[in-house]
C-alpha cells in the first residue's frame, strides 16, 4: 500500500473513501490535521474554563438545550449521550457501510471545527486500520440532528460499550479492548455530541449507492445492447447527430457507449434492409431512459462529494470566542437526491424487464420462450416472473422518504429529513436491480445463440463468452435460480462490467473517454 490520504486536509472522493474501506488506501492523521484537531479541542476547554454557556458543551441536548451542566459534569454528560442515544433497532448494517461511517466521521472531525480530542480520533483510526468495525443497527435515525442513533452505536466502543465485528465474529467492545490491552477513551467536553451529530449514516449509504448504481448503469448499457442484437434491433437511434439536438449529458453518454458496443457487429449488418421501421421503446429509447438515470446519478455523485468534505456536527467551533449552533447536521441535501435516485434505479429495472419480455415473444426469428422444445419445457418464461415481481417491489420502495417529517425532541427538532431511510431504500432498489439485470443477461446470452453463425460485435461476444464461463446454454428446463445467482454475483462484484471494459480497452476502445464526469 503506497497511496495515502490525510484526514481533515486532503479532498475526499467516493473512490478514495471506497479505497480506504477496502484497504487500498491508507488514511492517516498528519501534522496539519493534528494541529487543527488540537487547536479546536483547546478552544472547547477554554470555553468550559471560562464558564461561558455553549450548547452541547455545558448544556443538555435537544429540548434540554436550556439546562445548564456544571463543569464537573461536562465529561459525564458526553458519556451519557452515547448511552441514551443508542436506540437503534433492526439488523446490523453491512460492515463495509459501518466502516465508511467511521472513515467519513474521522474526516469531518479532523477538519478542526468540532472540539474533539486527538486520542479520540486516533482510536477511531485504529478501528479503521485494523478492520475492527462497530455493530450499527439499520433503523432509528430520522436524518436530522444528525444520524443520532446509528452514530451513537458506531461510537459506543470508544467508551467500552456496544459491540464490534472482529475477524468476522461479533464481540463485545469490552472484550476487544481487553484483548488489545486498550483503555476506554475518556471523552472531553462536547466530544460525545460531536461524535453523534452528523450525516455519516446517510453519507455512507450514499457513497456505496453511487458506486453500486454506476456499476448497474454500466451493466444495463452492455446488457441492453446484447438484447438489442438478439432482437435484431437497429442502432440508428443512437447516432450522435440525433443526441446533439437534445444534449443531455447522460443521453449523449449512453448513446456513445451503445455505438461502441455495437461497432463491427455482423448481426447488425445482416438486417440493414429488413423493412422494420421502429423498435419498441425499451430498445430504441435506451439513451433517453438510461441517460436520464445517468443524469440523476451524476447529481447524487456531485452532492455526495460535497458532503464527504463537509463539517456536519453541531455546534461548530470556529475558535474559543466564536461558536455557531446551526443546522449542518440536517440530512435534506442528500435525502432528496437519494430519493430521486430510487426512481432512477427503478426505471432501469423497468426497462430491463420489458426487454426480458420482448425476448420471450418468439418474434424476429427467436423461438418462443427462448427454447425450441416448449410445452414440455417452460423455457425462460418463469425468470421473467421474477423480474416482474422485483420491478413491482422497487415501485413500492419509490415512495420518497424525504417527503415525510415527524417532529422529534418535543418539537425542538420539528422538521427532519428521513434521509437515512432514503439511503437504505436506494440500496434495496439496487439489490433488486442487480437481479433484474442478471435475468436479462441470462436471457440475452441464450437468445444471441439463436443468431448463429452470425456474430455480434467483438465486445458483446466477449461479454457473452464471459457469462458462458459460469452459465451454459439451456436446451431444456433446469433450476434457473442457480444460474441467476451465478450471474448476479458477476454483476454484484462488478467483474462483469470491469472485464467487458477491460476487453474493450485492449482493443483500443475506451467506454468512458470524453465523459469524465461519469467516473467516480
Amino acid at each position: 500500500m503506497n497511496k495515502r490520504f490525510q484526514y481533515g486536509v486532503d479532498h475526499l472522493t467516493i473512490a478514495i473513501a471506497m479505497g480506504i474501506a477496502n484497504g487500498q488506501i491508507q488514511g492517516y492523521l498528519g501534522p496539519e490535521s493534528m494541529q487543527k484537531i488540537q487547536a479546536s479541542a483547546a478552544a472547547v476547554n477554554q470555553i468550559v474554563q471560562e464558564g461561558r454557556t455553549v450548547y452541547g458543551v455545558n448544556t443538555g441536548f435537544g429540548i434540554l438545550a436550556n439546562t445548564s451542566i456544571s463543569e464537573e459534569d461536562t465529561r459525564t454528560l458526553q458519556y451519557k449521550i452515547l448511552q441514551s442515544h443508542s436506540v437503534g433497532v433492526g439488523n446490523p448494517i453491512a460492515p463495509e457501510i459501518a466502516k465508511l461511517m467511521l472513515i467519513t466521521k474521522v474526516h469531518a472531525l479532523a477538519k478542526g471545527f468540532s472540539g474533539v480530542q486527538l486520542p479520540t480520533l486516533e482510536r477511531l483510526c485504529w478501528m479503521i486500520d485494523n478492520d475492527i468495525i462497530p455493530i450499527v443497527p439499520e433503523k432509528g435515525s430520522v436524518g436530522a440532528s444528525g444520524d443520532l442513533a446509528p452514530l451513537s452505536h458506531l461510537c459506543l466502543p470508544l467508551i467500552g460499550l456496544g459491540e464490534l465485528t472482529v475477524r468476522g465474529k461479533r464481540r463485545t467492545a469490552a472484550d476487544v479492548l481487553i484483548e488489545y490491552n486498550l483503555e476506554p477513551v475518556q471523552l472531553g467536553p462536547k466530544e460525545g455530541l460531536a461524535l453523534i451529530n452528523g450525516t455519516q449514516f446517510i453519507l455512507a449509504h450514499a457513497v456505496k449507492a453511487v458506486e453500486r448504481f454506476q456499476n448497474s448503469l454500466d451493466a444495463a448499457d452492455i446488457i441492453g445492447a446484447m438484447s438489442l442484437e438478439s432482437l435484431t434491433g437497429t442502432k440508428a437511434p443512437f447516432e450522435a447527430a440525433l443526441h446533439k439536438l437534445r444534449p443531455f449529458a447522460g443521453n449523449q453518454y449512453v448513446a456513445h457507449r451503445l455505438r461502441l458496443l455495437l461497432k463491427d457487429s455482423d448481426i447488425m449488418d445482416s438486417h440493414i434492409d429488413c423493412g422494420r421501421v421502429q423498435d419498441p421503446y425499451s430498445l430504441r429509447c435506451m439513451p433517453q431512459v438510461h441517460g436520464a438515470s445517468r443524469n440523476a446519478w451524476l447529481h447524487l455523485k456531485e452532492l455526495t462529494e460535497i458532503e464527504l468534505n463537509a463539517v456536519t456536527d453541531n455546534p461548530i467551533v470556529l475558535d474559543a470566542n466564536h461558536t455557531i449552533s446551526g443546522g449542518n447536521f440536517h440530512g435534506q441535501p442528500l435525502a432528496l437526491p437519494l430519493d430521486y435516485n430510487c426512481f432512477a434505479a427503478a426505471e432501469i429495472g423497468n426497462m430491463s424487464d420489458r426487454r426480458c419480455y420482448l425476448l420471450l415473444e418468439g418474434k424476429w426469428g427467436l423461438p418462443m420462450l427462448l427454447m425450441n422444445n416448449v410445452g414440455l419445457n417452460s423455457g425462460f418464461m418463469i425468470p421473467q416472473y421474477t423480474t416482474a415481481a422485483l420491478v413491482t417491489e422497487n415501485k413500492t420502495l419509490c415512495f420518497p422518504a424525504s417527503a415525510d417529517s415527524i417532529p422529534t425532541s418535543l418539537g425542538q427538532e420539528d422538521h427532519v429529513s428521513m434521509g437515512s431511510i432514503s439511503g437504505r431504500k436506494l440500496n434495496q432498489v439496487i439489490d433488486n436491480l442487480e437481479t433484474i439485470l442478471s435475468i436479462e443477461l441470462m436471457s440475452a446470452c441464450q437468445a444471441i445463440e439463436f443468431r448463429r453463425p452470425l456474430k455480434s460485435s467483438p465486445v458483446l461476444e466477449f461479454a457473452h463468452d464471459y457469462v458462458r464461463e459460469y452459465v451454459s446454454f439451456a436446451s431444456e428446463d433446469r433450476i434457473f435460480a442457480r444460474d441467476i445467482q451465478r450471474i448476479n454475483e458477476l454483476i454484484r462484484n462488478q467483474s462483469f462490467v470491469k472485464e467487458v471494459h477491460r476487453f474493450a480497452e485492449s482493443r483500443g476502445v475506451s467506454m468512458t473517454e470524453g465523459f469524465p464526469s461519469f467516473n467516480i
